[in-house]
């Protein structure tokens, strides 16, 4: 059996010690999930808790959905967001990841918490 992974806390406890230590470092929020950690909102408690913990840079990317990983996530929708499955359906229209006009928006509404919070976007 594996091991948990770490908890969000964890992880940033972990950034905070890395960047302590001297070293750059951030966070890469992937996969952020459409109509459940992708509003505006919840973008913003995101960043703002990297940004707390020291992070250099933030990087978001869209889900993307293949193969048997797409069966396993629906069936998690269906139990857990059981609403979801249709504006998944909408949203991905049959590909393996959300249109670019998505993709678009998710990165522009991050950059600019990013700039509110004067943290890098990207690693560059």
């Amino acid at each position: 059996m594996s091991p948990e992974p770490p908890s969000p806390l964890e992880r940033l406890k972990a950034l905070k010690e890395v960047r302590d230590a001297g070293f750059k470092a951030g966070v890469a929020y992937i996969p952020v999930l459409p109509f459940i950690s992708d509003s505006e909102e919840e973008l913003e408690r995101m960043i703002g808790a990297a940004k707390k913990f020291g992070a250099d840079y933030i990087f978001v990317g869209a889900l993307t959905l293949y193969g048997s990983g797409k069966e396993l996530y629906y069936r998690v929708l269906e139990r857990y967001f059981p609403e979801h499955p249709p504006k998944y359906e909408r949203l991905y229209l049959g590909r393996g990841e959300p249109p670019l006009s998505y993709r678009r928006k998710l990165e522009t509404v991050s950059r600019r918490i990013c700039a509110e919070k004067n943290v890098r976007y990207m690693v560059i």
